[in-house]
């Protein structure tokens, strides 16, 4: 990637880079090119996710610390919520992907190296290398960008004409939350809990009422999003700011506490929140990414309620699941997606991307 101060032209293009923490640039770099096996992309809208949040606010898992090295290449191109049209497809391409010039499609997040032994076993999502768009300029650039290239190892997914804008951009974060409702393995008498009603934890929802649990319970700060999730199938709601959630979760179930927890706040309250609330032997489902480390007492994990934790990472095989939920109209962006912004107003992106009033905030190029 090569910055420059020319005008754009065919050979670059606008894009948001990320040099370091809080140092997020709009700059004129090289408009990629298709080689073998490759395809360009002319970006339609790329959202702002809370990860994207976290690693411009300098949280040490994305820029390392004492536990950890540095995970992010700067600079990068930011950017993994991306959806664009095929506008330039290299020689063989058409042997990896099934799109052709004029298709409107969606990759992956992860471009694994298909050689490690998750590779290798058919868990792609865990890849050893773990390539991740937005994040490592090792294989490609992200998608807040004019075009994006596509390698020729993604996992690349054609969209319905028939889907909008909205649609077409919150795909990645609803098949994030497919995989992380999957994993509570959700079954007709659960009594489920989704704590946090963001963007990603709002298609829980739907996803989760899809899978008909005996009680669907969201726990959120805000009032509005609350409301959200209620119209979106949530039988109870509650603001820990106001209500008593563990008294009113064991409430609701027999004094027990509920069978599935799905973390989705990014806050180390809703670990220990969900820790209080949920049953022996209940499923705690944790997606979020923290900005920081979190302490517990795993005692509670073991000797007294012998849980079964189980994480939920990126959306494997759940794309295509995504985009037919989304064609099907049994999901839906209404209500979620709130701001769309010009690429470059991305500073007041992603301030609004941290504010009461917006959900899920889009860049468009």
């Amino acid at each position: 990637m090569t910055s420059t101060t020319a005008q754009a032209s065919e050979d670059t293009m606008q894009a948001v880079v990320c040099h370091g923490p809080e140092d997020y640039r709009l700059e004129q770099v090289s408009r990629p090119r298709a080689a073998a096996g490759e395809v360009i992309l002319k970006i339609g809208a790329c959202g702002i996710c809370a990860s994207d949040v976290k690693c411009r606010g300098g949280a040490e898992m994305f820029w390392g610390g004492d536990s950890q090295p540095a995970w992010v290449q700067a600079p990068v191109v930011a950017g993994h919520e991306f959806f664009g049209e095929v506008v330039e497809m290299g020689p063989g391409a058409e042997a990896h992907f099934d799109v052709r010039v004029g298709d409107r499609a969606i990759a992956e997040q992860i471009v694994p190296c298909g050689k490690c032994r998750y590779c290798d076993s058919g868990h792609y999502w865990m890849c050893e290398v773990h390539n991740i768009l937005g994040f490592q300029r090792e294989v490609a650039e992200g998608g807040m960008a004019e075009y994006m290239r596509i390698p020729a190892k993604a996992r690349l997914h054609r969209i319905p004409q028939a889907l909008s804008l909205a649609q077409c951009a919150f795909i990645e974060p609803l098949a994030c939350g497919i995989h992380a409702v999957n994993r509570g393995d959700i079954q007709l008498d659960d009594t489920v809990v989704i704590a946090g009603a963001g963007p990603i934890g709002l298609a829980m929802v739907q996803v989760a009422r899809l899978k008909t649990p005996k009680q669907l319970i969201v726990i959120d700060m805000l009032d509005e999003r609350l409301e959200l999730a209620r119209r979106y199938g949530a039988d109870v709601v509650l603001n820990p700011a106001r209500d008593d959630v563990a008294k009113e979760v064991r409430g609701l179930t027999g004094g027990y506490g509920c069978d599935v927890y799905i973390e989705a706040t990014g806050s180390p309250t809703g670990v220990r929140q969900g820790l209080e609330i949920i049953r022996k032997l209940g499923r705690f489902v944790e997606f979020s990414v923290f900005g920081k480390e979190t302490s517990v007492d795993w005692s509670i994990i073991g000797d007294r309620k012998e849980l079964d934790v189980r994480g939920a990472h990126l959306s494997p095989h759940t794309f295509p699941v995504a985009i037919d939920l989304m064609a099907r109209g049994l999901v839906t962006t209404d209500g979620i997606v709130t701001h769309e912004l010009p690429l470059s107003e991305f500073e007041e992106g992603f301030r609004m991307a941290t504010a009461a009033e917006s959900i899920k905030v889009l860049l468009i190029p």
